[in-house]
């Protein structure tokens, strides 16, 4: 995935995202802070499209170490 399509990806992912709910949501939950981590680095890493399900919360299994 070149730097472009990227952006376009990122763009299309936060836009009109509030900021300070992400912030507050991360400090009452740790958790969430976790997930949201782990779900930005999958698709900046280019997680397939066909599989954003997998990104979902109630999907989600944390890498393991």
């Amino acid at each position: 995935m070149n730097k472009s399509e990227l952006g376009k990806r990122f763009e299309a992912l936060f836009s009109g995202l509030d900021w300070r709910r992400v912030r507050a949501l991360s400090a009452r939950c740790p958790a969430a802070a976790v997930w949201l981590k782990d779900t930005l680095e999958a698709v900046t890493a280019g997680h397939p499209n066909d599989r954003l399900d997998d990104l979902l919360p109630w999907s989600f299994k944390p890498p393991s170490s």
